[in-house]
């Protein structure tokens, strides 16, 4: 997948700058949404017991503790290990959509390398349901990665794909997921939504990077919102509901003021320091003797 050109690793999560070479100026879209703490705990405790318990080298393991210290260890980053390796294949397959898109726009000849990618990694199942998900619903893209700023809140963010679909423009983002034991592509999560309603209510949109170049946000107006689940046995496309939009941008909006406080929080240093106890009282009378 292209990475945003404009888009910087800080201190304070992803930011994007205006033009390349200048300083970042606003948290990202997924950056705001992050604020919301989500307890992962659980998980990564079960991807730990899971992987130790399915080790074959636990059995001779037993009665040596610094062996079964040592796999334990290494049991722990099992979640860590699988995030990673569920990012780097949305990477891929994103990339795989991306391409897709950009040659039905004539500016592109990657689409063959991607899939090559795919299959490398025995993957290629998945551009195998994108496909078939492209062609059933006629998807007519009109622009690819397109990044986006609002002033007015103050964010950026790069939507992966604008595209009509049945005569209606939609706003598309997918998201790569893995299968449930019956088979079925992993259900999505509601906070997509905000990533889609904050790509709608963009004021701008990106043309050139280097000479940071912006013009109007054209798509803005009645979008239909789509969240594309992309997996190896099926696409599933949600809608988003337009009943819940608003609520999701003032969630949105509340999440922004979160980073903010947040990033003020951190440049001004600790939020609570010690102190000495005040200086005892001098007796009444001044000190005998003086």
């Amino acid at each position: 997948m292209t990475q945003p050109s404009l888009a910087h690793a800080t201190d304070y999560g992803r930011m994007y700058s205006r033009a390349i070479g200048s300083s970042p100026e606003v948290p990202s879209i997924t950056t705001v949404i992050s604020q919301e703490h989500k307890d992962l705990t659980g998980w990564a405790g079960h991807m730990a017991t899971a992987e130790l318990s399915g080790d074959q080298r636990l059995a001779g393991a037993v009665g040596s503790p610094a062996e079964l210290k040592r796999l334990a260890r290494e049991a722990s980053s099992a979640a860590e290990r699988f995030r990673d390796a569920a990012a780097a294949r949305g990477d891929r397959v994103h990339n795989y959509a991306e391409q897709v898109a950009l040659e039905a726009l004539g500016v592109g000849q990657e689409a063959g390398a991607a899939r090559r990618v795919l299959a490398e990694h025995r993957e290629a199942s998945y551009a195998d349901r994108f496909d078939e998900w492209w062609q059933l619903y006629g998807v007519v893209p009109l622009a690819a990665e397109v990044t986006v700023w609002n002033h007015t809140q103050g964010y950026a963010g790069t939507l992966d794909l604008i595209a009509e679909i049945g005569g209606r423009t939609c706003i598309i983002d997918f998201k790569t997921k893995g299968l449930t034991r019956d088979g079925r592509a992993k259900p999505l999560s509601d906070s997509v939504v905000m990533q889609l309603v904050a790509g709608m209510q963009a004021e701008e949109m990106l043309l050139d990077a280097r000479t940071g170049q912006w013009g109007p946000w054209p798509y803005g107006e009645d979008p239909i919102l789509l969240a594309v689940a992309v997996s190896e046995a099926e696409v599933v496309p949600s809608q988003a509901n337009p009943a819940v939009l608003k609520s999701h941008w003032h969630k949105f909006w509340a999440l922004r003021q979160v980073w903010e406080h947040s990033r003020s929080a951190q440049a001004a240093g600790t939020a609570l320091r010690p102190i000495s106890p005040p200086p005892l009282p001098r007796p009444p009378g001044g000190v005998p003797g003086e």
